[in-house]
């Protein structure tokens, strides 16, 4: 299991010190970058993410909940660890999205909104290295796990077989269900607000991460 917290969720104002505290207990970072038109939010854009990722060491996905990924993807720096992750129901091809993530030199990444049917991202599997799952609606942090989601997981890995594709999940996820969305298939598991919405961020790590591998 990969541990991705998710910077949504941290403190704005210092960016750079609440992922740096975190830095240790984390695999990766998670960055939500929304355009205010696919979900009704405005977060990050390239160059804060891009100034981040010249300083902190652990690989990042990025996930673009944006109308046109194909237009913003060659904007990231990114390395050849990072993962950008696009919808499918965005307004870009989705060939012509992997393409551009391909020539950006990152792992390729999939989602869809929890009522999206998972059969339009079966086409696109043999080009990704992670799916994500949404177990909430894509848009602001803090809400509520859709149990729903355990199925979807679970038919995702059903889907993918013995293709090396990752399953990460996003939304709602905290130290007393993490074990649910591993056992259903989960290998990343990306929380904010049970990490960063804690008084001691690293102890909320540890026992996301203790819970799901106990």
């Amino acid at each position: 299991m990969k541990l991705s917290p998710s910077l949504l969720s941290a403190d704005f104002a210092c960016l750079h010190e609440s992922a740096r505290t975190v830095e240790s207990v984390a695999d990766r970072f998670h960055w939500d970058v929304m355009d205010g038109h696919f979900v009704p939010n405005l977060t990050f854009g390239p160059s804060v993410v891009n100034a981040l990722r010249r300083r902190l060491d652990r690989p990042f996905d990025i996930h673009l909940m944006i109308d046109h990924p194909l237009e913003y993807t060659p904007q990231f720096d990114v390395r050849s660890d990072d993962s950008i992750i696009f919808h499918v129901e965005s307004d870009d091809e989705p060939t012509a999205v992997l393409e551009a993530i391909e020539t950006a030199s990152a792992r390729a990444g999939i989602t869809l909104r929890p009522g999206t049917p998972l059969e339009r991202i079966e086409p696109y599997l043999d080009a990704v290295s992670l799916v994500l799952v949404m177990s909430v609606e894509p848009g602001f942090g803090g809400q509520a796990f859709l149990p729903d989601a355990i199925e979807r997981i679970r038919a995702i890995h059903e889907q993918i077989g013995d293709r090396p594709i990752e399953i990460a999940v996003d939304g709602g996820i905290h130290a007393g269900n993490v074990r649910s969305v591993v056992d259903a298939g989960a290998e990343i598991i990306i929380a904010g607000s049970a990490i960063f919405g804690q008084p001691d961020p690293i102890a909320a790590a540890a026992a996301i991460r203790e819970a799901a591998e106990g």
